[in-house]
């Protein structure tokens, strides 16, 4: 990812300085909130392809800060809400905000945030972002309570569960994405394609994400944490339609009664490996990242589209 972040290294100190003053409050308690944010802030991913959209079809101004610092203020807010939801104590290997301040506040916090994003779009115009990300949240939402509605039979079909990820993960890196193309270029056909391509990318990203709870040689022992959560990826869902109903039953028991139980948990993990589970996800993540790939191709070869690539690669290549 140095390659990519090198293209962008300025835009993104100046974003770091300007997303701390798009969050600022004048309450003192809510101010330290969001320093703590601030301070304990990802690997910045989406604001990346914002910075890199809007490169490849322009010189970057005011407008991608603002698309950019939005996206980020929006992802945040719903994380807060998210850590409220699954009563998540820890959020990238610090305490979340609702295992620090309670809930009451966490909820109030990602209600800020929103506002903060609104009012950054209303006051200077950008109306286009603000549709395009309006447009996600809707989705991320609708996708999180098609999942939970789901999750009760453990009865997933896969156009279902690519429904869900669609509308809870791609939507947010498919609209960073769109917002950034629009900012450089204010062309609906480029802003769909780009769109288009961030949510392949963005697809890739959650089967990947689902891959890290059966392990691999590098990333070492499976966890069983997703099934332990009662979560329904990508290669349980596959093995769930290839095996026989005795299985299956056997198989959905454990899930809904036996998830704290290691063993019941390490039986179901070596029944997806058996079944093919792993292989059929790894051989999808990769048509999606192929996919993107090829939408991104369409457009000029120049440093900012061998970013990007890298950026689309690194999504299923990562280690974490």
């Amino acid at each position: 990812m140095q390659f990519s972040k090198s293209l962008i290294s300025s835009e993104l100190q100046t974003f770091e300085q300007k997303f701390a003053q798009a969050v600022k409050s004048q309450t003192p308690s809510l101010d330290r909130i969001m320093k703590y944010i601030i301070k304990r802030k990802g690997k910045q991913l989406r604001p990346m392809f914002v910075f890199l959209s809007a490169k490849l079809h322009g010189d970057v101004n005011e407008s991608t800060y603002r698309a950019a610092a939005l996206v980020e203020i929006l992802h945040t807010a719903t994380l807060v809400h998210d850590d409220v939801v699954d009563e998540s104590l820890e959020r990238r290997g610090f305490f979340s905000i609702n295992a620090l301040w309670k809930n009451k506040i966490a909820v109030l916090v990602g209600d800020y945030l929103l506002s903060k994003g609104l009012l950054l779009s209303t006051e200077s115009g950008d109306f286009k972002h603000l549709q395009i990300l309006s447009e996600a949240v809707k989705q991320m939402s609708e996708g999180e309570l098609l999942q939970m509605e789901k999750a009760r039979n453990l009865n997933l079909k896969e156009d279902i569960y690519f429904e869900i990820i669609r509308s809870k993960t791609a939507s947010l890196l498919s609209s960073a994405c769109a917002a950034g193309a629009w900012s450089t270029s204010n062309d609906e056909g480029v802003t769909e394609r780009m769109k288009k391509f961030g949510e392949k990318t963005g697809i890739a990203f959650q089967i990947k994400d689902d891959l890290f709870d059966y392990g691999s040689d590098d990333i070492g022992k499976p966890t069983g944490n997703d099934l332990k959560e009662k979560k329904l990826t990508l290669p349980l869902i596959y093995t769930l339609n290839n095996i026989n109903s005795a299985e299956k039953r056997k198989i959905i028991y454990i899930v809904k009664n036996q998830n704290r139980d290691q063993e019941k948990i390490k039986y179901v993990l070596q029944k997806v490996v058996e079944t093919g589970g792993i292989e059929y996800a790894a051989k999808k993540m990769v048509e999606y990242r192929d996919e993107a790939l090829n939408i991104l191709f369409e457009f000029p070869d120049t440093d900012v589209r061998k970013g990007l690539e890298e950026l689309v690669r690194y999504t299923t290549d990562r280690k974490y």
